[in-house]
């Protein structure tokens, strides 16, 4: 390939790829890209993409073949791609199916193809999976004992090689899941839900779907339990997500109330379809303070959390992960003795802040099915929205605190910084009487912006019969503002938000910024933009992670206007 000056990426031998923003043809490329690359920094002129190993196997367990990514690269590059990136694609697409997991009596068979027998000798002489594996079932084969299904699978993404999981699953109680007449499946919903299925075939049944917040993840569980028609346990982040989930199934399915049931701490019942949250199945006998929880951990003493015994009271035939992304490393560690159940995890962006997006690939499944936002934006089954991040200066004084203060304190002065709390009125002012969600991190600055704004005020410790009092007169037209705490990161069913303003987050976190805007993406009447507005004082901590906390974001094609605050307080509103 020749150099071409009108295209706009440059693809470097470290893996790196350097896509020019204001190209005619970035936007394409970024799309062509965005399945088998990482966007790592997303600068105004110039956003840096890195192909990973499991950024490829990621796109390669969901259809993308070494073929679409060559040609991706070598289609929009302006330089010629470097050999090595072009062999090092195809050697790394290459390495998923090598490795196959097949059922062998009562173990399993870890089986390579006949030109693959040195790296099965090889792997069965490292020291991390010898003792993992069993006794060698011929030349191509290594026995796997049942209950290292999971742990054989992590070990050997670390290695560098991914397995692809053909053993099957165990068989659930049948239970019949019909939907409603009434109930309308879109076509990419029914398109993910089949591709996760891929009708009963041993290669389907565990992995992730990845889809934008309101678009309707919580179908495309309801479509695969109507598909598996079997006993479906559903975990989720917390009981506001329960009672949707249940709302929902109740709606869109003919259940009766009896065959879908909370498990919690005031009801441990289980019926056919049950739903819990994580953090009911993370609840340790005895729990003292998370210092002491830490302190065993480190000592590899076993934790007791009798609720996990939830994944062994009934023969589940699903087990549905929503919200995969947030999935607590305890649920992870039983999630590898569980690997004989169907597994479905459902999330808007498999970024992880703690980095254990190869456990997700591991124990849950590879992506099986991923539609990028902008595409459901422009069918409209999802909002179009406009990001704007609005700096703002740290008054005098506070910019002298903020000097003198620690580094661990820096961040904290600066999401509070007081000018917001005026801000945040002058937005709602230039906006109107539509329907607003304001969020942040901070109980004392929320408590402040509430009363502000004499509006309800929903944090964590806010029971749940007032939370679902609030968010019933919000649906309904008479609560016009709510203030969150970041409970309201995700699992929030409020279609008619129109304006979001951020006061604060955590950190540099990518997955929130995703939540956060997701809250605005369900379709609104008459097609009305939904406007998300994101507060970060200047020259601080705060700004350098709000660029972090952009990336993700700006992956799936949205870009902030960045505004002054003079820009809100100097100029008249129209």
């Amino acid at each position: 390939m020749s150099f071409n000056p009108n295209n706009p990426l440059i693809v470097q031998t470290d893996h790196s790829l350097f896509l020019e923003v204001h190209n005619p043809l970035a936007e394409a490329a970024r799309a062509a890209i965005a399945p088998f690359a990482e966007l790592e920094k997303s600068p105004e002129h110039l956003h840096t993409y890195r192909i990973t190993p499991l950024s490829i196997w990621n796109a390669t367990a969901s259809g993308v073949t070494p073929q679409m990514m060559l040609e991706a690269l070598q289609n929009y590059a302006k330089y010629p791609v470097p050999d090595n990136v072009l062999v090092d694609v195809r050697e790394l697409a290459g390495r998923w199916g090598r490795l196959k997991l097949l059922e062998a009596g009562s173990q399993l068979a870890l089986e390579v193809a006949p030109s693959d027998k040195a790296l099965l000798l090889e792997l069965r002489r490292n020291k991390r999976l010898m003792v993992l594996l069993g006794e060698a079932l011929g030349e191509f084969a290594v026995g796997v004992p049942l209950l290292n299904r999971g742990t054989v699978k992590q070990t050997l993404l670390e290695l560098g090689y991914p397995v692809e999981d053909l053993a099957g699953f165990t068989e659930g109680v049948e239970f019949n899941v019909a939907l409603s007449n009434r109930t309308v499946v879109r076509d990419y919903q029914l398109e993910a839900a089949n591709v996760f299925y891929q009708a009963g075939a041993k290669s389907g049944g565990s992995g992730v779907i990845v889809l934008p917040p309101g678009s309707g993840k919580t179908m495309v569980g309801i479509q695969v339990m109507s598909l598996i028609n079997q006993r479906t346990l559903i975990l989720t982040t917390n009981r506001t997500s329960v009672q949707q989930w249940r709302r929902e199934i109740l709606e869109k399915t003919r259940l009766e109330p009896d065959d879908v049931v909370e498990y919690g701490a005031d009801r441990k019942q289980i019926a056919a379809v049950t739903v819990c949250t994580y953090q009911m199945l993370t609840h340790r006998k005895g729990s003292k303070a998370a210092r002491g929880d830490s302190a065993r951990e480190d000592t590899g003493q076993a934790l007791e959390y009798p609720h996990m015994e939830l994944f062994k009271s009934s023969e589940w035939g699903l087990i549905i992960y929503d919200e995969v992304h947030l999935l607590p490393a305890p649920v992870f560690r039983m999630t590898t003795e569980v690997q004989a159940r169907r597994r479905l995890g459902l999330t808007a962006t498999l970024i992880r802040e703690d980095g254990r997006e190869g456990d997700v690939f591991s124990l849950i499944g590879p992506k099986r099915y991923d539609l990028p936002w902008k595409d459901l934006e422009g069918r409209g089954w999802i909002a179009t929205a406009e990001c704007c991040e609005i700096r703002v200066r740290l008054p005098e004084e506070e910019r002298m605190t903020y000097a003198l203060s620690e580094e661990a304190a820096k961040f904290r002065i600066a999401a509070e910084n007081p000018v917001k709390r005026s801000l945040v009125e002058r937005i709602l002012a230039h906006h109107g009487d539509v329907p607003t969600l304001i969020i942040g991190q901070y109980l004392g600055q929320l408590e402040l912006i509430a009363a502000d704004l004499e509006c309800p005020l929903i944090i964590g410790d806010t029971r749940q019969a007032e939370r679902e009092r609030v968010f019933e007169g919000f649906r309904e037209g008479r609560i016009k503002r709510i203030v969150l705490s970041k409970v309201g990161n995700f699992a929030l069913d409020l279609p008619e938000a129109q304006v979001l303003v951020q006061v604060s987050g955590a950190f540099g976190s990518r997955q929130e910024e995703a939540q956060r805007l997701g809250r605005l993406l369900r379709p609104k009447k008459a097609g009305e933009v939904a406007h998300f507005y994101s507060i970060v004082s200047r020259e601080t901590k705060e700004e350098d992670f709000a660029h972090h906390r952009q990336l993700f974001l700006a992956e799936q094609g949205y870009a902030y206007r960045i505004s002054d605050e003079s820009e809100w307080t100097e100029k008249p509103l129209n």
